[in-house]
């Protein structure tokens, strides 16, 4: 990775012209296709199943789904390396595992608006994990061809549209869904959503495939790994050898080009987003109790808070371009701790919607911009060779810290109340910003 700190620095205007460059407008579909599914396999199939008379403890255990976003490093692998028949010599590596993706979740939601939750229950579990399987595949295809497909200074504002199409897709899944369940049924609102998914499919047919992929990568590293591996040479173990090095490769690979400083790299990774991903746990309880309305939630925290992610993840991909990526990265740590400890003092104000709504514009602006920025960090550090394996890695580990540490969130709150609780979450997003001044301070990454 070179450092590009000696280039001459764009204007503004240059910096925001990112936005006009068709790959870029391209991830405004990819992440529409991304983000439908996400939804109706959580909170919308919840909403469907409580209707349909779903006992609470089944609504319970179909949110075991959702392990199947956190474990998708397992068979990322697979996707970096294994072709599929036909199909990948016609659309390339990407496309057609991408392809595969969208096609499986376009049967699988449509399959399941065929089903009665109430006597159909296991069917539709079946379907919901084969539906989050699809979606944590196709995830792990559009970040490998968004970091193949761009060069670094064009990821940030990669990383916005793609956040802009995923939000819309969630008010889709989320709002329209509901809209029309209520309007119709659920039958018609999965139907519905399932014929959404031809947006991403139409979109992977137009792309074209990232020319430095391969669908099999064999080299230097691979080689000299099954040289350690091939003590015995007969044809079952040259076989399991060559796989385990397909598979281990990529994070060899890591933690040899970034050696001493790989497990602080992935500790950063993992703490960078616990403080965003800890208070957001109990904001909906928090509004509720404080004592503002579903409709003044919904206004406020819903419609205008897509807003100003949606402006966040927009200056966030400026910044990038303007400021290269350690710079923002750092601001944007700082203003996410602050945007909590406002919600601190909305705590002790009470149900004031002027303060509501200063505190929520904050917020979502903080959290738009550093996810835009944290992603161009992450994509930065990938490996091109290893790129779906090592990123999906990579967003493994940066949600695991913070779904454990939220679990925690309800016994803080019952015993120091929401003020402190916000506080406390503040201030375990400080390691955070430590490690990116100790990057920074002492030029461990050639990042700009």
């Amino acid at each position: 990775m070179q450092n590009n700190s000696d280039d001459k620095q764009p204007s503004w205007r240059d910096a925001i012209a990112v936005f006009l460059r068709r790959k870029v407008i391209t991830m405004t579909f990819l992440g529409f296709s991304a983000g439908l599914p996400y939804l109706l396999v959580f909170s919308t199939l919840s909403a469907w199943l409580s209707e349909a008379g779903v006992q609470r403890t089944a609504i319970g255990f179909f949110s075991w789904v959702g392990i199947t976003f956190s474990i998708k490093v397992l068979w990322a692998p697979v996707l970096d390396n294994l072709a599929i028949p036909w199909v990948t010599r016609f659309l390339g590596q990407r496309r057609s595992w991408m392809l595969t993706a969208q096609l499986g979740l376009l049967v699988g939601l449509f399959s399941m608006s065929t089903l009665d939750p109430g006597i159909q229950i296991w069917s539709l579990a079946l379907l919901a994990t084969f539906v989050a399987f699809c979606s944590a595949t196709q995830d792990i295809c559009i970040d490998a061809y968004r970091i193949e497909a761009a060069p670094r200074e064009l990821q940030a504002a990669m990383a916005a549209t793609y956040i802009f199409g995923y939000r819309l897709a969630l008010l889709v899944s989320g709002a329209g869904a509901f809209y029309v369940a209520d309007l119709y049924d659920w039958e018609l609102a999965y139907q519905l959503m399932a014929l959404l998914m031809l947006i991403g499919i139409v979109t992977t047919g137009l792309i074209s495939e990232p020319s430095s992929v391969k669908s099999v990568r064999w080299g230097p590293l691979e080689i000299s790994l099954l040289e350690r591996l091939n003590t015995k040479r007969n044809v079952i173990t040259s076989k399991l050898n060559r796989a385990m090095v397909l598979v281990y490769a990529p994070f060899f690979s890591f933690f040899q080009e970034y050696r001493g400083h790989a497990a602080i790299l992935l500790l950063f990774i993992g703490v960078f987003r616990i403080s965003d991903i800890t208070m957001g746990v109990m904001a909906n309880p928090f509004y509720l109790e404080l004592g503002f309305t579903k409709s003044q939630i919904a206004s406020i925290a819903k419609v205008f808070g897509f807003f100003m992610t949606i402006l966040g993840s927009a200056l966030g991909g400026v910044l990038v371009v303007k400021m290269g990526i350690m710079s923002p990265l750092l601001i944007t740590a700082i203003l996410v701790m602050i945007t909590n400890l406002l919600f601190s003092i909305l705590a002790l104000m009470g149900p004031d919607l002027n303060w509501l709504a200063l505190v929520i514009g904050a917020d979502n602006l903080a959290g738009g911009m550093s996810n835009v920025v944290f992603i161009a960090f992450l994509s930065s550090l990938v490996n091109q060779n290893y790129t779906a394996t090592q990123y999906a890695l990579f967003s493994s580990i940066m949600t695991l810290p913070g779904k454990f540490a939220g679990g925690f969130s309800g016994l803080i709150i019952d015993s120091v109340g929401y003020p402190i609780f916000f506080v406390y979450a503040a201030f375990i997003g400080l390691p955070a910003i430590l490690l990116i001044m100790y990057f920074m301070r002492n030029k461990l990454l050639s990042i700009a």
